[in-house]
């Protein structure tokens, strides 16, 4: 069992691992740059150590890390997502210099990271796969002849992308041409490969994944999937499990492909395959994400599966501790991102000192955060600032809490995207489970919210209360 984790993260995720730690009664070190040092997730691990003034490189630098856990004592590193998450080099220099890495073996990483290796790998597993180029593109003409086989429009995708980057969509050979080297540019700067790949655009899909976990004596278990069409720019804006669109027939054919897909491949740890739902109900491999996922609160909730816990354990070489028949799911769950961004400035990142914060609670409400009143939120990072997971047994009554949770939540002093997931909560597309991946782009009055929005009775005593102490 592992005895000292370093989490080579920052944030709410570093938080949620610290605590998964401590319910396991494994020791946890924080690590942390010079803006984060009065980070939460410094304050909640058992021991912290400073990276250095680089806020953003130090988390980046696998070598200082793991000598950073050898020197704590450490026999093991988990990198939450994001960062080195998906750097199959992290997960080497781990091997190599004895510590353990929870995720998957490099070599898979490598394969599922590289999203050419990835469709091969589900095609030979006899996955369903979008259209597309065999392979890399090398250049523009490549580009264009690809494009004219596959039929108009296409999406030209980084490679080695991820998190909505390196990924634009293309409507003719012109847009094409425009868009080509913009996205090789991208993809080199935020990932340093410089490979895009075509794939034939399916028009307005839903975008439907599946979580799964997999041990070291070949056992693979999927926890149902999720809902994440609700996206800006291929940015995921809220989460749903179990998906409200999906028939019971179609969430066991999904689940099946997804653990097929990890089982071909010898996937060990958490993990997630993501899917394309066309407008004729046909699944599509998209990509597998070989890291925890930010949604995976929506799957713990309607499982009961700690998915952090279940990693550790994994990692520490223990098979999993259920089968497939144990796993049961049960009502709903959301997650909103609560996002440091201006909705109505076209979601303009909004960074500065949290002067107050206050967290929604009661039946089915959880929050994952790693802000707190007075807390200086910096630029460097992510916008994310909270999620709010709601669970109820049913889906009007999970968006009745939802809506409830969402008024009850404070966040003063940077603007959040709070306003804006209530106003989806108000649309009938929404309500009646009936969306895709166009629901924003189709919905831009969304951000024409009133500035003065509702509050609920907890938030308006809360901010009476305030009021009155300053003789307001």
């Amino acid at each position: 069992m592992i005895k000292k984790l370093l989490v080579a993260n920052r944030g709410e995720i570093a938080v949620r691992i610290v605590r998964a730690c401590a319910e396991l009664g494994i020791a946890s070190v924080a690590v942390y740059t010079d803006a984060d040092r009065h980070a939460l997730h410094v304050k909640k691990a058992s021991e912290a150590y400073n990276l250095g003034p680089d806020p953003v490189g130090g988390y980046l630098n696998a070598h200082r890390i793991t000598s950073v856990a050898l020197g704590a004592g450490c026999d093991a590193v988990h990198p939450g997502y994001g960062f080195l998450s998906e750097n199959p080099e992290l997960a080497e220099i781990c091997i190599r210099r004895g510590l353990i890495f929870v995720g998957p073996s490099p070599a898979v990483i490598r394969q599922m990271g590289d999203k050419t290796l990835a469709r091969s790998a589900a095609i030979a597993a006899g996955l369903p796969v979008v259209p597309g180029s065999e392979g890399n593109v090398a250049s523009l003409d490549e580009a264009i002849d690809a494009a004219r086989l596959i039929g108009y429009p296409v999406m030209l995708k980084a490679t080695s992308g991820g998190g909505g980057r390196g990924i634009r969509r293309c409507d003719s050979e012109d847009e094409l041409r425009r868009q080509y080297d913009r996205v090789v540019s991208e993809t080199t700067k935020a990932f340093g490969a410089a490979e895009v790949f075509l794939e034939k655009c399916i028009v307005n899909p839903r975008h439907i994944e599946v979580q799964i976990l997999g041990d070291r004596f070949g056992n693979v278990v999927h926890l149902f999937e999720r809902d994440c069409s609700i996206q800006r720019r291929h940015q995921k804006l809220l989460e749903i499990a179990p998906s409200p669109q999906l028939t019971d027939e179609q969430r066991a054919e999904v689940c099946a492909l997804a653990v097929r897909a990890a089982k071909a491949v010898g996937y060990e740890n958490a993990g997630t395959v993501e899917f394309l739902f066309d407008q004729e109900e046909r699944f599509y491999f998209m990509e597998m994400n070989t890291r925890l996922q930010v949604e995976h609160t929506v799957t713990e909730q309607i499982t009961g599966v700690d998915i952090v816990q279940e990693q550790i354990l994994i990692a520490s070489g223990s098979p999993l501790s259920f089968t497939q028949d144990d796993i049961q799911r049960r009502g709903y769950a959301l997650q909103f991102r609560i996002n440091a961004e201006d909705p109505k400035n076209d979601f303009l990142p909004n960074f500065g000192r949290i002067t107050r914060y206050y967290s929604p609670g009661g039946p089915g409400v959880r929050t994952d955060a790693a802000i707190y009143t007075g807390y200086e939120f910096p630029p460097y990072y992510d916008s994310m600032c909270a999620k709010l997971t709601i669970w109820a047994l049913t889906w009007d009554k999970a968006l009745a809490r939802a809506r409830r949770a969402l008024l009850d939540m404070g966040v003063s002093g940077v603007k959040t995207t709070i306003p804006y997931h209530l106003e989806i909560l108000k649309t009938a597309e929404f309500r009646g489970g009936l969306f895709n991946t166009a629901f924003v782009e189709d919905h831009p009055e969304l951000s024409n919210y009133s500035a003065r929005r509702p509050t609920s009775h907890l938030a308006a005593a809360i901010a009476a209360a305030i009021a009155a102490h300053h003789g307001l």
